[in-house]
């Protein structure tokens, strides 16, 4: 179990990095993480939105700074590495992968390459390089938390969606292929796999309008909210636990593809067929 044990409050405290924290799921950790007496290095493309959750934070009393970071350029991530031990004094303690984009509406064939590269750049290649130059930063610490935000979709493969779905299941797969190497050093992995969320994902991706209007529709009927998926998360963590589903559709998913897989895989393109 390492120095750490699964009942240490990794969320508490914490000196965390957060990537893609100018909206959504990542200003939700970021804002979350402060509540909980943590740092926070905000972190994001867009520098004016990652200055506005840290801004956020520090007008209520907490500690946060913004720093720019491209996720799809490995220098970039490690500036942001060097930035943030230099803002904490020290190692971060906590790292969570979040940049990511959506992309979605056209089957495999009709889609474009140009979409797959940027969501695959995006979505697979962040948590790769976030993964890359901190853990060796936190395995020498002997504690701390990866969390990587993976999707429902790393496993759902819903048609129309395939550079997303194979983008999230790439991050769950490193996720576990990670927990497994960390195992015994006290740096726990928790990766997130939550369904609809209310974020900005779909306006600000590239999917088609019949497909955003279905999102929109699902997301207003049964999306979280992202604080309330990142509290979850966060609790995750602290329970040293390696899968965060917060939704109970997630779960069920979750459950009949791995007993049923061809079942299920079925049943979703039958479905799709029927409501497409």
């Amino acid at each position: 179990m390492g120095v750490f044990g699964s009942s240490v409050k990794r969320s508490r405290n914490a000196a965390a990095v957060i990537t893609g924290a100018g909206s959504g799921i990542g200003a939700a950790f970021a804002t979350e993480l402060a509540e909980r007496d943590g740092r926070v290095v905000c972190s994001d493309i867009d520098e004016i939105s990652a200055r506005a959750t840290a801004d956020a934070i520090n007008a209520v009393g907490g500690e946060a700074v913004a720093v720019r970071c491209d996720v799809t350029r490995l220098d970039d991530v490690h500036v942001l590495a060097e930035e943030a031990q230099s803002w904490f004094g020290g190692p971060p303690t906590l790292v969570i992968n979040n940049a990511g984009v959506g992309a979605g509406g056209l089957p495999i064939g009709e889609s474009s390459l140009d979409d797959w590269q940027w969501v695959l750049d995006v979505n697979l290649w962040g948590p790769i390089h976030g993964c890359q130059v901190f853990t060796p930063v936190l395995r020498q610490a002997g504690h701390g938390g990866i969390i990587n935000v993976a999707s429902a979709a790393a496993f759902g493969a819903a048609p129309g969606m395939a550079a997303y779905n194979v983008s999230k299941a790439g991050v769950l797969s490193l996720s576990e292929t990670l927990a497994a190497e960390l195992s015994g050093t006290g740096v726990n992995v928790t990766v997130l796999c939550p369904t609809f969320v209310k974020t900005n994902i779909v306006s600000s991706g590239r999917i088609s309008d019949k497909s955003t209007q279905l999102a929109d529709m699902l997301m207003r009927w049964t999306g979280f909210s992202p604080q309330r998926v990142a509290r979850m998360c966060l609790d995750t963590l602290d329970r040293g636990a390696l899968y965060c589903m917060p939704q109970p559709d997630a779960r069920i998913g979750w459950g009949i593809k791995r007993f049923t897989p061809t079942v299920y895989t079925r049943a979703v393109g039958l479905t799709t067929r029927i409501t497409g």
